[in-house]
């Protein structure tokens, strides 16, 4: 009801400038017509040759020409006497209206343009002004109006469009002049409290073990604060949760929110900032007053990125944004200390948050959230397992083996794909044949049924997926193949092979890294063994290849040309991970050969291996052209034969 009140004067201060604006413009009109009435008497038209009689009769003051018409204009005081001796009387003075003093002086006489080359000087010799433009009969209030409706009519477009996007951002405008009001400058936090909990606690959240010990302690000072001072800890002021996305950044700040028992103010950072400067200083000012009167209590705000970049004076600041971050710096921790406040934040590019932002004091941890590990993924997926009916036969490591680098938010996928399967196929359980189809929905895309290849090209990648298989299985350093396809997916793949490591590996050798370039080129290979070409199936896998190879040079010091030297960066490593150069021209162009070299090396090692098990090679492809998918197993059984 207060806020409705508020809102009352501003909206009748607006009411009141239409009507003024409206009435302004209905006494302009009639006092316009009026004037127009008084001045404009009459025009009366006469031939060239009466023209000429009045300026000899020496009663013309001024005369206008155009290509077209003369007017004229008669001296003050004529009267229409002095017209009738000159011109005599006619029926074309009818048209002139009766007044009780009429002067001829408001009278416009107008003929013809007649060529005279001496018209001028006969003007000159009787004393007549003339001008060679018409004037345009306009008066006063006509004249005002021009300026004045153009500007009344965009400050009535520019008060209507402000008044439709305060109400479009939560507020009111109160009337052009009357000032801003309504809830522009209002934080938009969504509050939890005990009641009314997010329904996630810290039970619910897997594969971060790390992050979770940190905010749990975080929540348990909140609840048993005594505990800690008696030690002479400090409450810990904020903390922030940098990892890829999908990772579960915001799942964790969920937790803490189900599990703090304490108010919990939720709000991403695009909320602080709008298009008027100073309205996210406002909102951020709002929040942490309105934070003050509820402490203790948590504040997290998602993407903070979106108002913590660095500040610079470099073209494209923003300012609003801005003064956004520099309130945030002084609420967080400025003159005034803000005891029982704890501000989360999540994001996934922390290299461009400003610093200020990052020093202890506001965000005392950093607190990592990366994609889980092997016991992660099984344990995440034993979570989101809980939610489906599962059959006796499930295996999660299997699952969890089969997904190297699957951050949470895919696995979560994976298990619902996995029961949308069992429920499209007529089953009541998920077995585990419905996971690892969803792992390959995933990582491949759904079956392609209505994609039919011709016997050559279907032959072609059944070799190709072949070469890749067996070179994989020929060589030491290798991961193990689990599966062989040549059902096109919607992704774009006419087959695949997947590979699954038997355990989970952080650290690669060199040997290992050439091993897997070998057997990405192992389906390039296949095809010049057996058909003597090469196709544009390899695309994929070549730029796999010569990624690890530039990687191998540039970044792990595994060449023999560079050694230990790096020559990239890595930057938005949460992100898309994009490496950019640190070296000169020249010896980028040096790295370039030496990764051509290492590729041809492992191309040639791939060729290798195929020709010299080439019945090997025949016999795989034609189980695969018959069956269409084989197993791991399969493979091994065969190329023992």
């Amino acid at each position: 009801m207060d806020e409705n009140r508020n809102s009352l004067p501003g909206q009748k201060r607006g009411s009141t400038w239409i009507i003024v604006i409206i009435v302004f413009f209905l006494i302009t009109f009639i006092l316009n017509m009026f004037s127009l009435s008084r001045t404009s008497v009459g025009q009366i038209q006469i031939s060239y040759d009466q023209f000429l009689d009045l300026v000899e009769g020496d009663v013309v003051e001024q005369v206008y020409m155009d290509d077209d018409q003369i007017q004229i204009y008669l001296k003050d005081g004529v009267e229409e006497t002095d017209v009738v001796m000159i011109l005599g009387d006619g029926d074309n003075w009818e048209n002139i209206p009766e007044t009780q003093s009429m002067s001829f002086r408001t009278v416009v006489f107008y003929t013809g343009r007649v060529e005279d080359s001496n018209l001028s000087n006969f003007l000159r010799e009787n004393g007549v002004h003339y001008s060679k433009e018409i004037p345009e009969q306009t008066s006063v209030f006509s004249a005002i109006a021009s300026w004045i409706l153009p500007i009344a009519i965009m400050y009535l477009l520019y008060f209507l469009v402000m008044k439709a996007m305060m109400k479009r951002m939560g507020g009111g405008i109160g009337g052009f002049m009357g000032g801003m009001g309504g809830n522009i400058g209002k934080s938009k936090a969504k509050v939890y409290t005990v009641e009314k909990s997010t329904g996630v606690t810290f039970r619910d959240v897997a594969g971060q073990d790390e992050a979770k010990e940190s905010l749990e302690e975080m929540v348990d000072y909140l609840k048993n604060p005594e505990k800690y001072r008696a030690i002479g800890a400090q409450q810990p002021k904020g903390a922030l949760l940098v990892g890829p996305p999908g990772t579960g950044k915001t799942l964790l700040a969920k937790a803490v929110a189900g599990e703090a028992g304490v108010p919990f103010y939720h709000l991403t950072g695009s909320e602080f900032v709008e298009m008027f400067v100073g309205v996210g200083a406002s909102r951020v000012r709002d929040l942490f007053q309105t934070a003050k009167k509820n402490t203790p209590c948590i504040i997290f705000i998602d993407e903070i990125d979106a108002i913590g970049k660095k500040r610079d004076n470099q073209l494209g600041s923003n300012d609003e944004r801005e003064q956004t971050l520099n309130q945030l710096l002084a609420e967080m921790d400025g003159f005034e200390t803000n005891g029982g406040i704890i501000v989360l934040a999540a994001t996934n590019r922390p290299e461009i948050l400003d610093q200020a932002l990052l020093r202890p004091g506001r965000f005392d941890r950093r607190i990592i959230v990366e994609k889980p590990d092997l016991p992660g993924r099984e344990s995440i997926l034993r979570v989101h397992g809980k939610k489906v009916s599962l059959s006796s036969d499930v295996d999660f490591h299997a699952i969890a083996l089969a997904t190297s680098g699957a951050s949470g938010a895919d696995l979560a996928n994976i298990v619902n794909e996995a029961a949308l399967r069992a429920v499209r196929i007529g089953r009541n359980v998920v077995v585990q044949e419905d996971l690892m189809e969803s792992v390959e929905t995933v990582i491949a895309g759904k079956e392609k049924k209505d994609r039919v290849l011709n016997s050559k090209e279907r032959q072609m990648v059944a070799y190709h997926e072949v070469g890749h298989a067996l070179v994989a299985a020929l060589q030491k350093n290798a991961q193990p193949v689990q599966k062989i396809t040549i059902i096109p997916r919607t992704m774009g793949a006419l087959g695949y092979t997947m590979n699954a490591p038997e355990e989970e590996r952080y650290l690669l050798t060199a040997d290992e890294l050439l091993a897997q370039i070998t057997s990405l080129l192992g389906g390039r290979a296949a095809e010049i063994v057996k058909f003597g070409i090469s196709t544009t199936g390899a695309s994929n896998d070549i730029e796999r290849a010569t990624e690890q190879a530039r990687k191998m040079v540039t970044q792990y010091g595994m060449s023999e040309r560079f050694g230990s030297m790096g020559l990239q960066s890595t930057q938005n490593q949460y992100l898309d991970g994009r490496n950019v150069s640190t070296c000169s021209e020249q010896t980028g162009a040096e790295a370039d050969e030496e990764v051509r070299k290492i590729i041809e090396r492992c191309q040639d090692k791939a060729v290798k291996l195929l020709r010299e098990n080439l019945e090997a090679l025949d016999r795989i492809a034609t189980r695969l052209l018959e069956k269409e998918s084989i197993s791991g197993k399969e493979l091994m059984e065969l190329i023992e034969k």
